[in-house]
């Protein structure tokens, strides 16, 4: 080998940068481990809310360090945020935390743009848009401008109804054509996502979390934000949700609207008619005091009356409010909405009087543990605009009142000042209070007892946590968003689950490597440890790398790391195997050595680039975890033919030189697999008719059975739930059937006491509140069988045992994104290692047998899964993962199909009186030591991983392991065959023979 020295300093030096790279992680998690100790020694057990004041107290202490050195290694000193930005990232599946993706709604935007026009035209063209989405690829403006132009008749973009309005006067004027407006509101829409980007990304930066990522997808107004680490998931998502709409009304007095409600209720009498009315028995009745302030209200006697049963809306109130105060009544929160239809009746607002008409009621925040709201009526008007509204807001900081409680204080500009000390200057005058609305949800209605505000300084007092008063201050710091913005696909992982994966993840590595390790050496000696050394150099290579790039670690990405050193050992394999060749001719050590690695070299290239190209589409077409598993194949596949051909190579020269003895095998293994003459082709007829009955089995069952589709194809929710004894899925399946509609549990794990639930019920709903509304419903019914509270289900502490632990959803329309992506690309895939191998071997009939190969490998793995779904003790599911496990498959069947094809080049250019057919069978026979060898190998590493590696990759696990043997025998009895089948003899062998010259002489040159 020559330029060995320049060899041994780039792999110093790339060993080095790697153990450089490294230390950061080390360094990083040494100091947060020592953030948990401080933490731990600051709060105690006993304390309420612990577990936040520890977070709290935990961020606190590396902030504390953010910019101290805590790291010097003699040339360099590093501060925490320094050592922090180099350290190894991990995902969401190993560190727990929240990965969402958010769909900006566009809709909204436009009605903001269009400033909420009432033009029929312009809003069923809006309501059709909503259903084209349904199933289309278009982005949301681009179905809306479809859906305009097939209504519009007369009307234009550019009406003043419409978009040429005062607000966008400057750019948008009436005389204008549709094509002229389009790109104006194209443009606006752009912006607008670019503010509500930066919007999120502001509040990220407040939140905390260390090595978040946010990033734009496309142009279809969705934003990817990945959190790892974040403990409080519920808190998390609320942030990234919340729409801060904080307005400063007038409120009327409570007594204001006592004969209103009272002549509502009458009204109601006469047009609410509902089946409890008609079936419920007479209710207890409110006591005591309530029970003589509501009588009084109503004008009944309250034992000559059944006020429950004859008063549609007095039999809600819970209580009334205190005299001359903003608050009506009281009411249970499961109310609420009802409360509020009856109240916006056009028939019931009618009994207002005139000055009344524009009147707001909205309900107040619950007070903690209480599940009663008061309701307020607050001075609406016509635009329903509130006379100050949060944009004034120029600084927000969370704080303590009086009484030591949370609250949140602000700064307004100078027109915000103005407004507010004419607001505080009429309330004092009137002895009226000023309510405070966030989000439609009044906070505090504060009175104001000192007259006039001026300055512009003002306080949210409520009954905030201290996490609810940080994140409120800081929407309001980072401004709101310019529109609603949907969970459309979310994936909720606690730290508990993460840590186990973490656990799960260090076995699988250590048992796979131990067994490559040991098999290496026993099978080829001394050779075989020095392939271990180099393999052990590739694993830390792969580490660097992936840290230097900042590159997330995740269990997919394990995975595809463990599978690396699998078929790692392939490339030594084939060139072990080509030096005992060399050393079966009576060659010499250092000769046998020589033309083994160059005879090697291009097997080995093709196999890892035709791999590499799969875990390339890989890459592009996948997302999240799954763009870890291509990330780290990729690397890996680099490192290992960095490794293999060069540092192996080192080794052994090394050790030859200095006059060692090398016999590439050991007594057991020395003619194991060795003078083998299988006639193959002889064997393929049968071999076809085995593979077409397994096939019309497969498509069989695929179009019968079909296949256990996961909600990243179909939609829906899963909620991955943890019980404190053993349950039955079928039962649980049963009860939350009658729920939801429809409803699936399945048992993981080794125990009966974890499910995987999944609905789809709201499946086209992704609001917050629809979220919310089926996780209650979901811990209502899971209830008898957890035993604990809904804030401990919902909790992400570390160590948690018992309830939510992992929540993952996804929406109908992006599923169908996935379901395209995936689709495109195995077709992808396929296409490339078609023109890929074409382009090597010039022959289309060798394109042919391997793309019928990995064809053949892909529906029997498909068909399998169809088959087994049903009783497997483990999930069978088809998401993402399952689509880069096909990936991997089809990368996998090519690398063996490709090795055997360049012996069939080879063996025409050294044996050229020898028969087409005693080529085809020589060359397979020849390389079988090869393929059983790389085959067992990769086989044991998976089994290590399905057998150790969680279950939350056990069906992707199982996907390889049959991938793998059936691409070992696709190789053999399909894509050799079917080349052999589908050429003329003659010119298969004059080909093969030209290209093999061809290839000398530029090897010679």
């Amino acid at each position: 080998m020559q330029n060995k020295g320049l060899v041994k300093l780039f792999a110093i030096l790339f060993g080095l940068v790697s153990i450089y790279q490294l230390s950061f992680t080390f360094k990083a998690n040494q100091i947060e481990d020592e953030a948990k100790e401080v933490a731990i020694s600051k709060v105690s057990t006993t304390d309420e809310n612990y577990i936040e004041k520890r977070s709290a107290a935990e961020s606190e202490y590396l902030e504390s360090i953010s910019n101290d050195t805590v790291y010097n290694i003699g040339v360099a000193k590093y501060t925490y945020n320094e050592v922090k930005e180099n350290a190894m990232n991990l995902g969401l599946d190993l560190k727990g935390g929240v990965n969402v993706i958010l769909q900006v709604s566009v809709k909204d935007i436009l009605k903001g743009l269009a400033a909420y026009s009432k033009n029929p035209v312009f809003n069923k063209a809006l309501d059709d848009a909503s259903e084209l989405q349904k199933n289309s690829q278009n982005t949301y403006l681009e179905d809306f401008f479809v859906a305009f132009d097939k209504i519009k008749g007369d009307t234009k973009l550019a009406s003043p109804e419409i978009f040429a309005n005062r607000a966008l006067s400057d750019e948008i004027t009436f005389d204008m054509s549709d094509d002229e407006v389009k790109p104006i509101i194209a443009r606006k829409i752009d912006e607008s996502i670019v503010s509500a980007f930066e919007v999120l990304r502001k509040r990220i930066d407040e939140f905390g979390v260390t090595s978040p990522n946010i990033q734009r997808l496309g142009s279809s107004g969705r934003i990817l934000v990945e959190l790892p680490g974040v403990k409080d998931a519920e808190r998390a998502t609320k942030l990234l949700q919340s729409t801060a709409q904080l307005e400063f009304w007038y409120a009327y007095k409570g007594e204001q609207f006592y004969n209103f409600i009272n002549q509502a209720n009458e009204l109601l009498k006469e047009i609410v008619v509902t089946e409890e009315d008609k079936t419920e028995e007479v209710a207890e009745a409110p006591q005591d005091a309530e029970e003589d302030k509501i009588a009084d209200l109503l004008g009944d006697d309250p034992d000559s009356t059944d006020v429950a049963q004859n008063n549609p809306l007095a039999k809600l109130i819970q209580g009334l409010g205190y005299q001359g105060g903003p608050i009506i009544a009281r009411f249970a929160s499961a109310d609420k909405q009802t409360v509020l239809d009856y109240l916006n009746m056009p028939q019931v607002r009618a009994l207002l009087p005139a000055e009344q008409r524009n009147v707001k009621f909205v309900f107040g925040k619950p007070e903690k543990n209480s599940e009663i709201v008061d309701l307020y009526a607050l001075e609406g008007n016509r635009d329903n605009i509130p006379p100050l509204s949060g944009a004034v807001i120029t600084d927000a900081r969370q704080e303590y009142g009086p009484t030591g409680k949370p609250m949140v204080t602000m700064q307004m500009n100078g027109k915000g000042a103005k407004i507010w000390e004419e607001m505080t200057g009429k309330a004092f005058a009137e002895g009226s209070e000023i309510a405070i609305v966030l989000d439609n949800v009044v906070y505090s209605a504060p009175g104001v007892t000192t007259g006039a505000i001026s300055g512009g300084n003002s306080q949210i007092s409520g009954s905030f946590t201290l996490n609810e008063a940080t994140d409120l201050a800081n929407v309001l710091r980072a401004g709101k968003l310019p529109a609603s913005a949907d969970i459309i696909q979310s994936d909720v992982i606690g730290p508990s689950l993460g840590h186990e994966a973490i656990q799960s993840g260090q076995m699988s590595f250590i048992i796979a490597l131990a067994l490559v390790l040991l098999w290496m050496v026993f099978y080829y000696g001394k050779a075989g440890l020095f392939a271990d050394i180099a393999m052990l150099l590739n694993i830390l290579l792969i580490f660097g790398v992936l840290s230097g790039l900042g590159a997330v670690l995740t269990l997919p990405g394990i995975a595809g790391i463990v599978l690396t050193i699998g078929m790692s050992v392939d490339a030594n394999v084939l060139i072990f195997e080509r030096i005992r060749e060399e050393l079966d001719k009576g060659k010499s050590q250092k000769e046998a050595i020589q033309d083994g690695f160059s005879n090697a070299l291009s097997s080995i290239l093709d196999a890892n680039i035709t791999t590499g190209l799969t875990a390339l589409i890989l890459f592009i077409f996948g997302t999240g975890p799954i763009k870890g598993f291509a990330t780290t194949l990729l690397i890996g596949i680099a490192t290992s033919l960095f490794t293999a051909i060069f540092i192996t190579r080192l080794i052994v020269d090394w050790y030859v030189n200095r006059g060692g003895q090398l016999t590439f095998s050991t007594g057991i293994t020395k003619n194991l697999f060795r003078g083998i003459n299988i006639n193959f082709l002889k064997k393929r007829k049968t071999a076809y008719i085995f593979s077409a009955v397994l096939i019309v089995l497969s498509l069989g069952s695929l179009f019968t059975n079909g296949l256990d589709e996961g909600v990243d194809f179909v939609g829906g929710r899963t909620y991955q739930v943890r019980f404190s004894e053993d349950v039955s899925a079928s039962e649980v399946t049963a009860t939350l059937s009658d729920v939801f509609g429809s409803a699936d549990a399945k048992l993981i794990g080794n125990t009966n006491r974890e499910l995987k639930i999944t609905t789809k019920f709201k499946v086209d709903e992704t609001s917050a509140e629809v979220d919310e509304e089926i996780r209650q419903t979901l811990f209502n019914s899971l209830q008898p069988q957890l035993n604990i509270s809904y804030e401990d289900f919902i909790a992400n502490d570390e160590g948690k045992q018992v309830g939510l632990m992992k929540y993952y959803k996804v929406s109908p329309t992006i599923a169908d994104d996935i379901k395209k992506e995936s689709f495109w690309a195995i077709l992808g895939s396929l296409i490339v290692v078609f023109l890929y191998i074409l382009s090597r071997f010039k022959r289309w009939q060798f394109s042919l047998g391997a793309v019928a190969a990995v064809f053949h490998d892909v529906v029997i793995v498909l068909g399998v899964f169809s088959l087994t779904y049903k009783f497997m003790p483990f999930t069978m599911e088809i998401d993402q993962a399952f689509i880069a496990a096909i990936l991997t498959v089809i990368g996998y069947s090519l690398n063996d199909t490709v090795v055997v094809f360049d012996r069939i080049r080879e063996f025409f250019n050294e044996h050229t009186g020898w028969d087409f057919d005693k080529v085809i069978n020589a060359s397979l026979s020849s390389t079988l030591s090869r393929t059983l060898n790389t085959s067992l190998t990769t086989l044991v590493v998976l089994l290590a991983i399905f057998i150790f590696g969680g279950d939350s990759i056990r069906g992707f696990m199982f996907a390889l392991i049959v991938g793998v043997i059936v691409g070992t025998y696709s190789s053999l009895f399909i894509a050799t065959p079917i080349m052999y089948d589908t050429v003329k003899k003659g010119d298969a062998k004059d080909a093969l023979k030209n290209k093999a010259k061809e290839e000398e002489e530029e090897a010679q040159a």
